[in-house]
C-alpha cells in the first residue's frame, strides 16, 4: 500500500485562504445583523427630551433625590447639541441639568401604585385616598335632645344614577365605613346605577359625639350617648345613627323620596342591619338586607376570648406603613389594597415626637382609634336574637360567611328551609369584604338584581282585568252564575 500523497501549502495561499475566510465570515455576520435590525425601530425607544415623559411623573412625592448637583439652564451649553447628536448618530450625550443619571422622585413605578408590590418584589404599604373609591365625603348633624347629645356623622357616597338602588353599609366593631372601598369599586362595576353610602359608626372613624354642655346631669348616664367618657355603643343607638344617617342623606341630597334601599352590614354591622330592618323603619323602600360572616352561636362563641385575642394586638405603631404590614402579615386583612385604604382610618396619632419607644403609646405612635376592650358591656346586646331577627325581619335575605362551620342551629334550619340565600368564601378571612371584595360584591349584585323591583313585572289585579273590555267575564252576576 502507497502512502497518500503529502499535500503542502505556501504562506502566500495560507494568507489568501485566510483572508477569503475572514471575507466570508464578515459578509455573513453583516447579513445576520441587517435581518435583526430590520425588525427594529428607525429611532430609539427613549424620549428625546423629559418632557416627552407623562405629565407629573417629575413632581412626584420627594422619597428619592438626584444625586448630581443642580445646575441652572444657562450652564446646559450642551442642551441643543445633545438632541442633534441623538438624531444623527444614535447616542445620547447626558446632560447633568436633565438629572439622567439621577434617582428618579416618587413613586418608581406609578402605574403600580395600587399594586400589593412594585416590580422589584417590594411590598407598597403607602395609604391609598378614599376619593379613588367614593365620589364624595358626607358630614351629617343630628342632635339629640332626650340623650343630651349631638353627633357629626361622617359617611362616603357615591350617588345612584336613574332609578338605580342605593347599598347603605355598616362597618364592624374598631373598623370604619372605608373598609367597604373596594367593595364599592367592584359593585359599581356591577351594579353601573347602584350608590353606595357607607357610614362611620359612632366611636368610629370621623364621627363624633359630643355631650351637651348644658346638662351635667345627664352625661354620664347609660341610656345617654356619653358613658364615662366613652361613647355609647349598644345595639338601639347604632339602629338609630344608621336610620338617621339614612333620613339626614336624603335630606342634604333633597331626595324627595328615598331610592330602593339594600342594607349590607359585615360582624356588628350585621347586627345593625338586621336590628333596623326588623324594626321596620324604611318602609317599602328597603329590598333586602345582606350580612357578612357574623351568626348568633359563633359571634357569642367567640366572644368568650376576644379579650385575648385583643391583648395579643400592638398597642401602637410607630408609622401607617408599619400597622398596614402588621395587619397583612397577621392575615387580619388579606388584601394588602384594602388594608392600604381602610387601615388608616383605624388609628390615631399621638401628641409629640416619638421619644421612648419602650412606653406602652409613645408620643407620635399610633395608636387604635376605638378602644375595642372597653366596649366588652355591649357585646352580648350586639348578637343576642341575632338569628331570630335574620329570619324573620322584612325583606330579601342574604348571609355571605368564611365558612359554614359558622352556621348556628337556627340558621342551618332556615337555611334548609331556604329562608334566605347563602354564600360562602372559603378563602377569605373574617373581613370577607376587604380580603375577597370582586366575589363579595358578584354575590351582592346577583342578591339586588333579584330583589330589584324595576326589573319585576307584577300580572294586573283582578279588578283591572274585570275592567278591561276584552275579558270574558262581562259582570259580576255572569261570574257568579258560572
Amino acid at each position: 500500500m502507497l502512502p497518500a500523497k503529502a499535500h503542502h501549502l505556501t504562506p502566500d495561499k495560507e494568507d489568501r485562504i485566510y483572508k477569503d475566510t475572514q471575507s466570508i465570515m464578515s459578509e455573513l455576520q453583516r447579513s445576520f445583523a441587517k435581518a435583526k435590525l430590520a425588525g427594529l425601530p428607525l429611532e430609539p425607544p427613549f424620549p428625546s427630551s423629559l418632557s416627552d415623559l407623562p405629565d407629573g411623573t417629575d413632581e412626584q412625592a420627594d422619597e428619592f433625590r438626584p444625586l448630581l448637583p443642580e445646575q441652572s439652564p444657562d450652564d446646559d451649553s450642551s442642551s441643543a447639541s445633545s438632541a442633534s447628536s441623538a438624531s444623527s448618530t444614535g447616542t445620547i450625550r447626558p446632560s447633568p441639568s436633565k438629572h439622567l443619571f439621577a434617582r428618579p422622585r416618587g413613586i418608581l413605578y406609578p402605574e403600580y401604585a395600587h399594586a400589593s408590590s412594585a416590580p422589584n418584589g417590594k411590598r407598597i404599604l403607602d395609604p391609598l385616598p378614599w376619593n379613588d373609591y367614593f365620589s364624595q365625603e358626607l358630614y351629617l348633624e343630628s342632635k339629640n335632645c332626650d340623650k343630651h347629645e349631638t353627633v357629626l356623622h361622617h359617611a362616603y357616597i357615591t350617588l345612584p344614577t336613574g332609578k338605580g338602588p342605593l347599598l347603605v353599609t355598616h362597618h364592624g366593631a374598631g373598623s370604619s365605613g372605608i373598609s367597604f372601598a373596594l367593595f364599592a369599586s367592584e359593585i359599581r362595576k356591577a351594579l353601573p346605577t347602584c350608590g353606595i353610602l357607607s357610614l362611620d359608626a359612632r366611636g368610629h372613624g370621623e364621627t363624633i359625639v359630643t355631650a351637651s354642655k348644658d346638662s351635667t346631669e345627664h352625661r354620664d348616664h347609660p341610656e345617654n350617648g356619653i358613658v364615662d367618657g366613652n361613647v355609647a355603643l349598644d345595639l338601639n343607638t347604632l339602629s338609630m345613627d344608621l336610620y338617621q344617617v339614612i333620613r339626614l342623606t336624603q335630606k342634604a341630597l333633597a331626595w324627595a323620596d328615598l331610592p330602593d334601599l339594600i342594607l349590607v352590614g359585615h360582624s356588628l354591622g350585621g347586627a345593625v342591619v338586621t336590628d333596623l330592618a326588623e324594626r321596620g323603619m324604611c318602609g317599602d323602600a328597603l329590598l333586602g338586607y345582606a350580612v357578612l360572616d357574623v351568626v348568633e352561636g359563633s359571634a357569642m362563641d367567640a366572644l368568650q376570648s376576644m379579650q385575648q385575642y385583643l391583648s395579643t394586638r400592638p398597642q401602637c405603631f410607630p408609622s401607617i406603613q408599619s400597622a398596614v404590614d402588621w395587619h397583612t402579615r397577621s392575615r387580619t386583612i388579606r388584601s394588602i389594597t384594602s388594608a392600604r385604604i381602610s387601615v388608616p382610618s383605624l388609628l390615631r396619632r399621638t401628641k409629640g415626637p416619638v421619644t421612648s419607644p419602650s412606653s406602652a403609646s409613645p408620643p407620635g405612635s399610633w395608636t387604635w382609634r376605638t378602644d375595642l376592650s372597653k366596649t366588652q358591656s355591649y357585646w352580648s346586646n350586639w348578637f343576642n336574637g341575632l338569628s331570630q331577627k335574620f329570619l324573620t325581619a322584612h325583606g330579601g335575605k342574604l348571609l355571605i360567611l368564611a365558612g359554614t362551620d359558622r352556621l348556628d342551629k337556627e340558621l342551618t334550619i332556615g337555611q334548609m328551609q331556604g329562608k334566605y340565600q347563602l354564600q360562602v368564601i372559603p378563602e377569605a378571612g373574617h373581613f370577607v369584604h376587604e380580603d375577597c371584595a370582586e366575589k363579595t360584591a358578584g354575590y351582592v349584585a346577583e342578591f339586588v338584581k333579584r330583589n330589584d323591583r324595576a326589573g319585576l313585572v307584577l300580572p294586573p289585579k283582578v279588578g283591572e282585568m274585570l275592567k278591561h273590555k276584552d275579558w270574558p267575564l262581562k259582570d259580576a252576576s255572569n261570574a257568579e252564575g258560572m
